[in-house]
């Protein structure tokens, strides 16, 4: 990077006679007045450390710390990342890097608790959403965010996280989206039941069911029938997981995923069963984009739904995309979140518009 912008500087220089520019004629972004400079102007004082924070966060079990990581500077745009699994890690977003800097966006890591480089209380009882919801809280209070910059975006058990911290703390937010995450697992689990499980061939539905009659989650057989046959369609349509990905879902935090999502992946069984937000959507008075796709382990049509439930609601339905849609669609995965935030920053958001 410093390569990059001292050739940069050089190449102005030898087109303005040899005379660097002043710091006012740095070129902006599409952000508006977010220069290169101001975007990657470090804040830090110290020891620099990467713009990585660690933050204190209050539980019912005590104090635990949470890890987050800043990337670029933009004060009226900057996007808290909720992570899914439940039990993944930030890195498989790696891939905003490659888009969101080149608008001026400012984007934030976060490992939720008993993810990646956050402390791990290995105590079931702590892997709830409300409590998750509170620790949000706790973040964005740290972070000093607020409704005149705060982003919250939050991908398939992100989604439900975003989605309920939205319904207590929207007040702190200036913008909501909701990634590859239906508001209603009763609902996911009738599309997994009657969608997505009859596409599978008979006698590979017929293998994965008695495998997980027995509860032989762990049996090798069960992700072998899994990953050529079901994740391949609808998890990631790419011919390779890509690395950021693979090594995010590498370190998922098994106890996690069970307790919320259950062993299955035909459908949700654990604490989140019950789990509907449907009927509170129209409560969501912040913009609010829903991202889905076409081949996504969730409905589509629900996905677009939801952007008409509530207030100013828009959709982007990728038609290359599956549940991973930032990788196997994402020039429509970014080019609609980006034209999202910007419309939001402007206050030009059309409600019912799909991007």
């Amino acid at each position: 990077m410093k390569l990059l912008l001292t050739c940069t500087a050089l190449a102005g220089a030898l087109l303005a006679g040899c005379s660097p520019p002043a710091p006012s004629e740095t070129a902006t972004t599409k952000a508006g007045d977010t220069t290169l400079a101001s975007y990657f102007e470090n804040s830090e004082s110290g020891v620099q450390a990467g713009n990585v924070r660690v933050i204190p966060i209050s539980t019912p079990k005590g104090k635990f710390n949470v890890w987050t990581k800043r990337f670029g500077n933009n004060p009226k745009i900057k996007v808290l990342l909720l992570n899914g699994g439940p039990g993944a890690t930030h890195e498989y977003f790696e891939c905003f890097e490659n888009f969101l800097p080149k608008e001026g966006i400012e984007f934030i890591y976060y490992d939720q608790l008993g993810c990646g480089n956050s402390d791990n209380p290995k105590d079931t009882a702590m892997w709830s959403l409300p409590r998750y919801v509170e620790e949000v809280e706790q973040v964005r209070q740290a972070l000093k965010l607020d409704s005149s910059n705060f982003f919250l975006l939050g991908h398939s058990w992100g989604g439900i996280l975003a989605a309920e911290y939205a319904l207590k703390y929207q007040q702190h937010l200036k913008g909501l989206i909701i990634s590859n995450m239906m508001m209603s697992i009763p609902a996911y689990n009738k599309y997994a039941a009657e969608v997505l499980a009859p596409q599978l061939k008979p006698e590979v539905l017929a293998e994965i069911r008695q495998i997980e009659a027995k509860k032989d989650f762990d049996n090798p057989r069960y992700m072998a029938l899994l990953e050529p046959n079901f994740y391949a369609e609808h998890l990631c349509r790419l011919p390779q997981l890509p690395e950021p990905a693979a090594r995010s879902f590498s370190k998922e935090n098994r106890s996690l995923y069970v307790t919320m999502q259950g062993p299955s992946e035909f459908g949700a069984s654990g604490k989140l069963v019950n789990w509907d937000r449907v009927a509170d959507l129209p409560k969501l008075a912040v913009p609010v984009l829903s991202i889905g796709g076409k081949y996504d382990t969730m409905d589509p049509a629900h996905m677009r739904m939801v952007a008409t439930k509530v207030a100013k609601g828009n959709s982007l339905i990728c038609p290359r995309g599956s549940h991973m849609s930032m990788y196997d669609d994402q020039q429509t995965y970014f080019t609609g979140l980006l034209k999202f935030l910007h419309a939001v920053d402007a206050g030009t958001v059309q409600p019912g518009a799909e991007l």
